[in-house]
């Protein structure tokens, strides 16, 4: 503030305070909001509480005086009639008390003011309560649907209210989850509490165990002696069946003893018998071996002599027909002779002539198809080669199309996003890796240097600068070496291999090329059409591109004279704007072409010409190629036909060259022929024949000789062995009685000794199973029934120590048990009993106990929460009751704000409405104004006249101003906005509806306010100058 010390009394009523800018005017709202426990971030003045202490002061302190009347005052018994306020602020605290009214203080803690201030519901953040400079000019400039509702949610409280009850919720859902994990906590007590009654059922099961081990003992005891008198009646059962079996043994062993006698004396008298005949017939046997024996040499013989008459016969057969083939062969060679000699030689002459007229005829068919042939096949070579030309044309219009595609698609990015010509996705990922590596630098790199520079008349100038300049664009530009180490390694994170890095002093100024250093010409330089706001990358162009040297020509005629001709001092290269290089070194003149490979330029002036330009290229080559597409498919269909007829050509011909060496082949071995006819025959003649017939006619007599003398010896052989058959069958018919006889003999002799023998095996085997099985088992049976008869006093006398036979017997009995059976069982159940014993140690009373404690604390507890849950029910009931009032409450906030505006409004002959979407969060206004004769509403307030836009504001915050309550309202600068005319009108509403509503008000203004009327219950008071 301009004052060190500044008092001042405000009316009951309306307060209008005024002053020059700068006098402090807005200092007594900040001071307001200050005492009344605003931040100072709030206040939008400072940032800290020290920062409102006068420069060269110490403290400041704030002293407000409260009037504390009537029936709404607060705590009248403690402060009076006026409750007086200081808020003192020092450099590193500030503190706030409380005084009655006469000075006495009450109270220095926040919460005391807390509660003054919601008492009397002073809101000094609610605009309708304390409306400074900032909020005027905001509220009164925008025309912001979303900033007008925060106004309206502000002001009518219904935010605070919102708020509140989300917060609510927000506890309530909060101590919801609570009360569900506390509810979850109970699991592991129920666990526990399951665990006790699992154990106090399994040590109930160890009583019964224990109770059913004691029964199977008694059982088993008395099973033992029911078992031991089972066993003593099967073996009195078993002796008396093995007493009844000797006699029956002893029986048969005797039968078979007497059959064996009978037939031992049958077996002796047959030996006998036998003995008698073999004696008889023993020297016919030897005489019949004889014979046999002669009759099977005498057959052998004659099978070997038949055999081989066989093959004598056969063979003479052969000789004969091999004399009748020769004399044949004699008769026909005599009468072929006599044929040859007449007409053979005229019919070979007439054959050769006609051959040779066919192979004439063959040779000339045949050189008219291979002249065919070569016309096809010069043909087919010619329409291949043209369908190559035309698929090479068809790939070169292919290739273009795609890299015009590819220069579109580039072209496309780099009018998106301009970085992105220079270096294309990475250098993007390249500049995000940087920014997060920011603090790393020593200072940010520059980069890439293409996005720092703009051509002038890029349309002209696009590719000359590309060519002279177009390898530092991507360039990236750092101070020192440390950062070109850090970039290259960001490079390497964003995978941008191969970066450029130039290293530059960034400290260094822009440079200054004196006008003589440059070329000496009147067309321009690059680094003339080349401009940037960064004075590194345009001393890198220069330093290191040279950019101030290299002239830009619009044709080549211009840059030849450039270059070569006129002779410019400091002129290096010159670039025409269709991409030639010229340039001069020393006697040595170079011109070089367009790069045709150039990439798209990228500071051309407008990218849609070169986009449009290179659409049209990419179109013309698509057409380009479709069309050749199509010739190519003509031509190959061409080409297949004439490479079937091609095919047909040499096949023709092919086969005419068969036919044609066919019949040369024929007329050679015709002349050959005809040659050998001619000479004397040098064949074997027929005097030859008639001597190998000779010569096989003896061979025929010889074996015919030998044939004779093997068919004798065959006779003679047959003749012997059928004597010695006839001698053999009478030996035998002699000698068959006797051997008849003794072969009966011997077979009733084997048959006596087979019956001999089982009889002597029946015999042994009933005299085994008398003393191996039925005396030792009968003597066996009377031992074991004596132990078993001492076992069954001994078993009773224990069962009877262990419970009487009259105890078991009321039990059930066990007669029918196996003790074996009994005892495996009662194994069984003491291994249970004794592993379980081990498992609990405690006894079954102490743990029912603990079951019924643990079972009570999960009932209290499961009861607790029941009651919460129910409790945060009706919590969440009333809630949803309160929500539905706030919903209900917003409804009706917005119909009044709408009837209190629109009610404003038309003391100025003006209607208008409020439409406000909470769901949208907007609050639009649309004024009716009544000049306008289409009668259209104007929805956005920046379409009024700045007096009638303020003045619709204004009615817009007294609508708001008449829906809320506070004790006190201020408002600063609300008629900075205003013409004369409007805010006479504002002015005499607001005093108007502030006389009327009968709250304190405090307006600041810069402007005049003698146009206010006069009235004993407003107050006006001017604010000394700043330098008064």
């Amino acid at each position: 503030m301009c004052h060190s010390n500044l008092e001042i009394e405000l009316g009951d009523w309306v307060n209008f305070i005024t002053g020059q800018n700068g006098s402090g005017k807005s200092a007594i709202l900040t001071a307001l909001c200050i005492a009344f426990g605003c931040r100072a971030k709030s206040t939008q003045r400072a940032t800290t509480m020290k920062d409102f202490i006068k420069t060269g002061c110490s403290s400041a302190s704030i002293w407000v005086e409260i009037k504390n009347q009537g029936e709404d005052a607060f705590k009248p018994e403690t402060y009076g009639d006026m409750i007086i306020l200081e808020r003192k602020i020092l450099q590193s605290t500030s503190t706030t008390i409380l005084k009655s009214y006469e000075g006495k203080i009450v109270a220095s803690k926040r919460e005391e003011l807390v509660e003054l201030v919601e008492h009397f519901n002073i809101d000094v953040e609610n605009p309708c309560v304390i409306m400074s400079q900032d909020k005027s000019r905001e509220f009164l400039h925008s025309g912001n649907n979303k900033d007008k509702f925060k106004f309206f949610y502000k002001a009518t409280l219904l935010q605070r209210l919102g708020d509140l009850l989300n917060n609510v919720e927000n506890q309530l859902n909060n101590a919801t989850v609570y009360v569900v994990e506390m509810e979850k906590s109970l699991s592991p007590l129920q666990r526990e509490l399951d665990e006790l009654e699992t154990k106090i059922k399994s040590m109930e099961e160890v009583e019964e165990i224990s109770k059913e081990v004691q029964l199977l003992k008694k059982k088993l005891a008395w099973s033992w002696v029911y078992d031991v008198d089972r066993q003593l009646k099967e073996k009195a059962i078993l002796i008396e069946k093995l007493k009844d079996r000797v006699p029956i043994c002893q029986a048969k062993i005797d039968h078979q003893k007497h059959k064996m006698d009978m037939l031992n004396d049958q077996i002796i008298e047959k030996r006998a018998q036998i003995g008698h005949i073999m004696e008889r017939t023993s020297e016919v046997r030897r005489m019949k071996d004889d014979l046999q024996h002669s009759i099977h040499l005498a057959m052998k013989e004659k099978l070997e002599l038949d055999g081989n008459c066989k093959r004598k016969t056969s063979h003479i057969e052969k000789l004969v027909e091999q004399v009748k083939l020769l004399e044949r062969q004699i008769h026909e060679m005599q009468e072929q002779h006599i044929k040859d000699t007449q007409a053979e030689e005229f019919e070979m002459k007439q054959r050769l002539k006609e051959i040779q007229g066919e192979i004439s005829e063959l040779k000339l068919k045949l050189q008219s198809l291979k002249d065919d042939e070569e016309s096809l096949s010069v043909t087919v070579t010619k329409l291949k080669d043209e369908i190559k030309n035309i698929a090479s044309q068809i790939e070169d219009h292919e290739k273009k199309h795609h890299g015009i595609c590819s220069q579109i698609r580039g072209l496309q990015e780099n009018q998106k996003n301009k970085v992105s010509a220079f270096g294309g996705e990475r250098v993007i990922a390249l500049l995000q890796v940087i920014e997060r590596h920011r603090h790393k630098f020593r200072k940010p790199p520059i980069g890439p240097i293409g996005s720092h520079v703009t051509l002038d008349n890029g349309n002209m100038w696009g590719i000359a600068i590309e060519n002279a300049v177009g390898g530092l664009l991507n360039a990236f530009i750092v101070t020192d070496h440390k950062d070109s180490l850090q970039l290259r390694a960001c490079a390497k994170q964003a995978n941008y291999n191969h970066l450029r890095i130039i290293i530059y002093d960034f400290s260094r100024p822009r440079l200054n090329i004196p006008s003589h250093m440059l070329p000496q010409t009147k067309h321009p330089t690059a680094i003339s059409v080349l401009h940037s706001d960064n004075a590194v990358v345009v001393n890198v162009l220069i330093d290191l591109g040279n950019a101030e040297r290299q002239v830009l020509v619009k044709d080549y005629n211009d840059g030849k004279a450039v270059a070569f001709d006129q002779r410019v001092p400091n002129l290096k290269e010159v670039y025409t704007s269709d991409g030639f290089k010229m340039f001069s070194r020393g006697p040595a003149q170079t011109i070089l072409p367009p790069n045709r490979k150039l990439r798209a330029v990228r500071l051309c002036g407008s990218y849609e010409n070169q986009i449009k330009e290179l659409e049209r290229d990419a179109l013309y080559n698509e057409q380009e190629a479709k069309e050749g597409r199509a010739m190519k498919r003509n031509r190959e269909e061409e080409l297949h036909s004439l490479q079937g007829n091609l095919g047909s050509a040499k096949r023709k011909c092919d086969q005419v060259e068969r036919y044609l060496r066919s019949k040369e082949l024929k007329l050679q071995d015709l002349m050959k022929s005809y040659a050998a006819d001619a000479c004397p025959a040098s064949t074997c003649t027929a005097d030859e024949l008639h001597h190998e017939i000779s010569k096989v006619q003896e061979d025929i007599q010889e074996q015919g000789v030998m044939l004779q003398k093997v068919q004798l010896r065959l006779k003679e052989s047959e003749d012997k062995a059928s004597s010695l058959r006839a001698s053999f069958e009478k030996l035998c018919e002699s000698a068959k009685v006797d051997i008849d006889a003794l072969e009966k003999a011997e077979d009733e002799l084997l048959k006596i000794e087979k019956d001999r023998n089982e009889a002597e095996a029946k015999k042994k085997h009933f005299e085994e199973v008398m003393t191996a099985k039925v005396i030792v088992e009968l003597e066996a049976a009377k031992a074991h029934c004596s132990e078993f008869e001492h076992n069954r006093k001994e078993s009773c006398k224990k069962a009877s120590i262990i419970c009487p036979e009259s105890e078991i017997e009321a039990l059930g009995g066990c007669r029918d048990m196996n003790p074996e059976e009994l005892s495996a069982q009662l194994n069984r159940l003491n291994q249970r009993l004794q592993r379980e014993s081990q498992r609990f140690q405690e006894s079954i009373e102490d743990l029912r106990m603990l079951y019924e404690r643990k079972h009570r604390r999960i009932r209290r507890k499961e009861q607790i929460f029941k009651t919460l849950q129910d409790k945060l029910k009706t919590c969440r009931r009333a809630l949803e009751m309160r929500q539905s009032k706030f919903q209900r409450n917003a409804t009706l906030a917005k119909r009044e704000l709408t009837w209190k505006f629109n009610a404003h409004l038309g003391k100025k002959g003006i209607s208008g409405k409020v439409i406000v979407s909470y769901e949208q969060e907007t609050l639009s206004v649309e004024v009716t104004m009544p000049q306008d004769a289409s009668n259209k509403s104007v929805c956005d307030t920046r379409g009024l006249s700045g007096g009638e836009r303020s003045f619709s504001t204004l009615c817009f915050a007294l609508a708001l101003h008449e829906m809320t309550e506070a004790p006190f309202r201020a408002m600063d600068e609300f008629d900075i906005f205003m013409d004369a005319v409007s805010r006479k009108i504002s002015l005499d509403t607001l005093v108007d509806f502030a006389l009327a509503q009968g709250s304190q008000w405090i307006f600041i203004t810069p402007h005049d306010i003698s146009m206010v009327k006069q009235d004993q219950r407003i107050k006006k008071q001017q604010m000394a100058a700043p330098r008064a």
